[in-house]
């Protein structure tokens, strides 16, 4: 497949999204292009340890992506580069490699990228075909469904991992269905397959089942090979964990967890101290110690319950740390502290918190970014959580604390510890100002059925010491904070408007326009005009430095959301009847009606420059709105309904959260790098056909996209390769160094400073024999044998008898040549050809070809040169090299060049052609010269604009 169709394909197709949906028709938007999510950590399948020497790292699943963590600090290392096929069911690890399950396939992942994929045969023919153990061990790999065990080994024994298909067997269905399977350390060549009743051991070479043990009377949902040899750890779905000994057939121990909950998995401490740790399907963690037969801890509500508790919990190998994951979105590590003496080692403490990683488990309802270089996105869920994503880097998201100060006002209040019990309601609005963030509380949250907004500290990234009432004991159904920072706006359920002072929490103003739900509250940069509306359909408009009402506007539906933009005093209000309303605060008038939707108005905001108005709706469409005309300009097709969005304070980044998706996606502004058309869209069926932004950012966009035209952009092996020009109409240099270029223009300067001062003086008391080179004895031994007037005289007479003998002999059948490579393509006026040549010599071989260009009538290779000069300059590529290298040809020319001009005044035809083409050469220049002045304000100019605003 050519370049052209590839580029075509990706324009065209984008295989399926988040659900592993098939292949489905794509339009690109105009204007934003899906760049990534943030946000995942883990869908709650078991994770995956690998080990690397003495480092470990954690292999956890977001859908169809994994990502890689380091063990030691929980960063993020890789992500896979693409997204697979189906959904990964299962991942193990070893060395540098990744299995990953997914679909009918297999594939092997190493840092990230794809190294083989492997397909189970006759696969095709099962409908909901899924993989839902992999095991690798030795040379083989061993993948599981249900019933069937699939086995691969190496193609060699040189092969890091196994590629090709072996041989397969069927577990018989009386057993019950397949639910783990592990290898056992000394059992050459065997597996232990554990069913729901069974244990059954296979070797694996033979395709022969070995050994099947007696049924057990609990339902097994896990197995794990014990630090000893023959012995296993089991779980079970009644909360008890039995120790077995597979070569005698016998349980040693039953340890009951103390509930019914299902154990997920079990796993073994190997530091010295025999421990181990049973997953619940509850959220807890249960350890026990095999030694003295006693419970030695047990940590509550580790993962979410609702989410299925704790999916997998894991000893890193000669640690005492634990690694866990859930269906909550975190990974998390714990730690066993050393005993505190050794009188008391037998007191063990329970483990502690060391690091985590996480994010929502159930979808944003509220977003914001919450600085103005979009380095952080804030977010509030229906999990009661409140987060802070980085954009750049994944260490620094980070959950905002709920532990609320033990001083409020100043006074200790009584029965307070610092503790919470249960965390806030969910969050439904948040809004922010840093302009006093250094001196108090910046941020205010309104939660789901409660009567006071909450503020916070985005400077301490924890709850703040304040709540602010409602006037009129209504529910908080809206917020707001002026942008100097002093003041909090609470809007309640029944009509109310409360005014606070964010540093003492004190009130200060009271408004009573509204009859019914206040949906809106927003004040002007300068704390002088203050609009709010409400579901009663009143646009209330007031002046807040003197308190006094200045007027109202009634529509005929209610208003469900209100949008202020501070550059250019224009609102935004969303109205029942699916309209959306734009209103000029200073004239107190609408501007503009907006109508398009299908479907009730879920969010909106405005561009930073406040041009545009980018609404979502239940309709599952992103519109963007055009204020100067008034018209749609772009629309988007979601799979998923956003339920919130959110501009970047800088233009970059388009942040949205949707149903049904714990990430927030970012979407690329293509307008920072290139003109928009404004040409209104009429028909949705002109809307572009997006899927969502993944984890792995495969089908999306960088910045880079938006300057480049999305059929200039070539790919190779999915990497962008940067053109020699970026764009016709610019001015690009070589890729010489800058001391390459220095060393054209000032190489007679460096010759004359690297000459030797003086000529190295001869020694003295040197021996006979290396006072005289060997020609010099060579003719004095002659010399002295037929004297000096004899040897004259014999080589004169070989001169005349042989006159060419000093010359060189040619073979007459070859051709020579005497020009360079220089030389020819100026004679053959091969330009292009030319130019690479002169710009890749190295700077002592660029001075001696030109140096050595011919002065003699009728010119020829001087006019060759300032033709291929100008043709250079003209394609607007090496420009500096060009300018170093004629630079370097006046500099050596310079008197010939005059008394050319000298002879073209008197009317010689071969001098006039040089200077005519002389000075087309310097029109040239001068076009060039102009053209980069214009282009370097120009983007001086923006540079100052983007710093400064």
């Amino acid at each position: 497949m050519t370049t052209t169709e590839l580029k075509r394909q990706k324009n065209t197709e984008q295989t399926g999204d988040l659900n592993g949906h098939g292949k489905q028709q794509v339009r690109k938007s105009k204007i934003f292009s899906p760049f990534r999510t943030i946000g995942h950590v883990s869908n709650g399948t078991p994770f995956a340890i690998g080990t690397l020497g003495s480092t470990f790292y954690i292999v956890t699943i977001v859908g169809r992506s994994f990502q890689i963590y380091d063990a030691a600090t929980l960063h993020l290392l890789f992500v896979s580069s693409k997204q697979t096929s189906a959904p990964i069911s299962c991942v193990t690890a070893r060395s540098l490699f990744v299995f990953c399950a997914y679909g009918n396939k297999i594939g092997v992942f190493r840092r990230g990228r794809l190294e083989h994929e492997m397909e189970i045969p006759d696969s095709r023919k099962e409908k909901n075909f899924r993989i839902n153990k992999l095991l690798v061990f030795n040379a083989y790999l061993i993948a599981c469904t249900d019933h069937k065990v699939y086995v691969f080994e190496n193609r060699e024994a040189s092969d890091k991992f196994p590629t090709v298909y072996y041989t397969s067997f069927e577990v018989n269905q009386i057993y019950g269905s397949i639910v783990d399977v592990i290898h056992m350390p000394t059992h050459m060549n065997k597996i232990l397959v554990a069913t729901s009743k069974h244990l059954l051991v296979y070797n694996v070479k033979t395709a022969k089942n070995v050994y099947i043990t007696s049924e057990f009377s609990e339902s097994i949902t896990t197995i794990t090979a014990a630090p000893v040899i023959d012995f296993i750890a089991i779980g079970t779905v009644e909360g008890i964990c039995k120790i077995y000994n597979v070569k005698k057939g016998k349980t040693l121990k039953n340890i009951n967890t103390g509930s019914k909950s299902l154990i997920t998995s079990v796993s073994f401490r190997t530091d010295g101290n025999p421990d181990i740790v049973c997953s619940l399907r509850n959220g807890d963690l249960f350890f026990y110690d095999l030694n003295r037969n006693a419970r030695i801890h047990h940590s509550p509500n580790v993962h979410k319950e609702e989410f299925g508790g704790v999916s997998k919990a894991q000893f890193l190998n000669g640690n005492p740390i634990i690694v866990t994951t859930g269906g909550d979105n975190s990974l998390k590590e714990f730690v066993f502290d050393p005993a505190l003496s050794e009188t008391n080692s037998a007191v063990v403490t329970p483990p502690r918190h060391l690091r985590s990683r996480g994010g929502h488990s159930a979808p944003p309802s509220s977003i914001l970014f919450s600085d103005e270089n979009a380095h952080f996105v804030a977010s509030g869920s229906l999990d009661r959580s409140f987060w802070l994503f980085s954009l750049r880097k994944d260490a620094q998201s980070q959950e905002m604390s709920q532990k609320e100060s033990k001083v409020k006002n100043g006074k200790l209040q009584a029965g307070m510890s610092g503790k919470f019990r249960n965390k806030f309601p969910p969050i439904v609005s948040i809004v922010q100002e840093n302009s006093r963030s250094k001196e108090w509380d910046n941020i205010l949250t309104a939660h789901q059925d409660e009567k006071f907004a909450r503020t916070w500290s985005s400077k301490n990234k924890k709850i703040g010491k304040h709540h602010l009432d409602t006037i009129d004991e209504g529910i908080v159904k809206s917020i707001a904070i002026s942008q100097c920072g002093n003041f909090g706006f609470v809007g309640s359920s029944n009509g109310g408007i409360g005014v606070y002072n964010l540093q003492s929490g004190a009130l200060r103003k009271k408004y009573k326009l509204h009859k019914k739900t206040v949906t809106g509250i927003a004040v002007d940069g300068m704390n002088r005009k203050m609009v709010s509306c409400g579901l009663d359909g009143i646009v209330g408009f007031y002046d807040f430095s003197q308190s006094k009402y200045l007027g109202k506007l009634t529509f005929d539906a209610p208003i469900t959301s209100l949008c202020y933009n501070r550059s250019s005093d224009l609102f935004a209000i969303a109205l029942d009847d699916l309209s959306i309303v734009i209103i000029d605060a200073v004239s107190q008038k609408s501007v503009r009606q907006l109508i398009g939707h299908t479907n009730r108005i879920t969010s909106m905001d405005f561009s930073n420059d406040g041009r545009w108005l980018v609404s979502s709706s239940l309709d599952s469409t992103i519109r963007t709105w055009d204020l100067p005309t008034g018209g749609c300009i772009d629309g988007i097709k979601l799979p998923k309904v956003a339920t919130n969005l959110k501009m970047s304070p800088n233009g970059e980044f388009l942040a949205t959260s949707h149903v049904n998706d714990v990430g927030i996606s970012l979407w690329t502004n293509k307008s920072q790098f290139k003109k928009i058309s404004t040409k209104h869209i009429e028909d949705e069926d002109q809307f572009a056909n997006i899927l969502l932004p993944n984890v792995s950012g495969e089908g999306g966009s960088s910045l880079i996209e938006g300057a480049l035209d999305s059929d200039e952009v070539d790919l190779e092996d999915g990497m962008y390769i940067s053109p020699e020009n970026l764009n016709n109409d610019l001015i690009t240099f070589s890729n010489n160094s800058r001391n390459k270029f220095n060393s054209v223009i000032y190489l007679d300067s460096i010759k004359q400073r690297n000459k030797t001062k003086e000529a190295p003086a001869k020694q003295d008391n040197l021996p006979f024999f290396l006072e005289l080179t060997g020609l010099k004895v060579g003719n004095n031994a002659i010399e002295n044998e037929v004297g000096k007037d004899a040897l004259e005289k014999l080589n004169q007479r070989q001169d005349e008898e042989n006159p060419t003998s000093k010359l060189l002999n040619l073979d007459k059948n070859k051709e020579y040549q005497f020009e360079t490579e220089f030389t020819k393509l100026l004679r053959l006026k091969k330009y292009s050809e030319f130019i690479d040549l002169i710009v890749g010599l190295s700077p002592s071989n660029i001075d001696f070809e030109i140096k050595s260009i011919s002065f003699t009538p009728p010119y020829d290779e001087t006019v060759s040169f300032f033709k291929a000069m100008k043709f250079g300059i003209t394609s607007n590529s090496n420009f500096e090299m060009l300018v170093a290298i004629v630079f370097n040809f006046f500099q050596s020319h310079s008197d010939t060049i005059y008394e050319i001009k000298k002879l073209s005044k008197n009317f010689d035809e071969d001098a006039i052609k040089v200077v005519e083409a002389m000075n087309d050469f310097q029109k040239s220049c001068i076009e060039v010269v102009e053209k980069l002045n214009e282009i370097t304000k120009y983007c001086s100019s923006v540079v100052n604009f983007i710093t400064t605003t």
